[in-house]
């Protein structure tokens, strides 16, 4: 059984946007409240997360998550990277934290990141990743399990999705081509990235993520990656298919 928390299920500026008036940034309802996006997967006693936000420490905190086995990379845009340097306490207690990525992420993080990627001269207290790179056609190994990487397109960039068991998550996503569709097959859970209401040229709108969601038919759907342009989560809740649901931040599920 794989259980996943979202650690945020917000769009790139979060909700509430800074200094914003709109009706959903100024609701009361925690549902409403969103960070930026990332889930934290558990199996056994492994304990691993998608994407590594600014709000990463904020985030972490909430849970009881006191060892990081792993980061995986959906890629390298600031609100799924910009936290990595708050992985020190778990650097701290146990060592280099394996990290996974495509090459073209992995080089771009080295780039920002280069006194936690170098082993050159390194500053005290600065934390250590031990990279993975990984390719698009090629399961690898994690723990027990067979991980499935997912290639869709951010508009024209690739980005990475990831298949454990049958649970998969795909967010940041615009197309996802051909190919990808056959690893998709029989999901108990997909958590899916839906921006809003209205159509967008680097994500899925909600329109498009129930077409994908009707096409794939997976159990159950959980929407992530969500911006105050959906609307208020109650009254998104009620004009959803019966398998697909908002996610919201805190949010815990299980996969079998």
């Amino acid at each position: 059984m794989i259980k996943v928390q979202f650690l945020g299920t917000g769009t790139s500026q979060g909700i509430p946007i800074i200094g914003s008036t709109h009706p959903v940034c100024l609701s009361d309802n925690p549902k409403d409240k969103r960070l930026r996006v990332s889930v934290l997967i558990e199996w056994e006693n492994t304990h691993l997360v998608i994407d590594c936000g600014p709000d990463f420490r904020q985030q972490m905190l909430r849970t009881d998550c006191t060892h990081l086995d792993a980061i995986f990379f959906t890629h390298e845009h600031a609100d799924h990277t910009a936290g990595l340097d708050d992985i020190r306490p778990f650097f701290f207690r146990q060592g280099p934290i394996p990290v996974y990525a495509s090459p073209r992420v992995l080089t771009n993080l080295s780039n920002r990141f280069g006194y936690i990627f170098s082993s050159e001269n390194k500053y005290p207290g600065a934390p250590s990743v031990l990279q993975h790179p990984i390719e698009v056609n090629t399961p690898f190994t994690f723990k027990d399990k067979t991980i499935i990487p997912i290639q869709a397109l951010h508009n024209q960039l690739p980005v990475m999705g990831y298949r454990i068991d049958d649970f998969c998550y795909l967010t940041d996503i615009k197309t996802l081509p051909e190919s990808e569709l056959a690893k998709l097959q029989h999901l108990d859970l997909l958590v899916l990235s839906a921006l809003r209401i209205e159509p967008h040229p680097n994500h899925l709108n909600l329109e498009e993520a129930i077409e994908l969601v009707a096409l794939l038919k997976p159990k159950r759907t959980y929407l992530t990656h969500i911006s105050h342009l959906m609307g208020f989560h109650e009254e998104v809740s009620k004009k959803l298919p019966s398998s697909v649901f908002l996610a919201y931040d805190t949010l815990k599920l299980t996969s079998n």
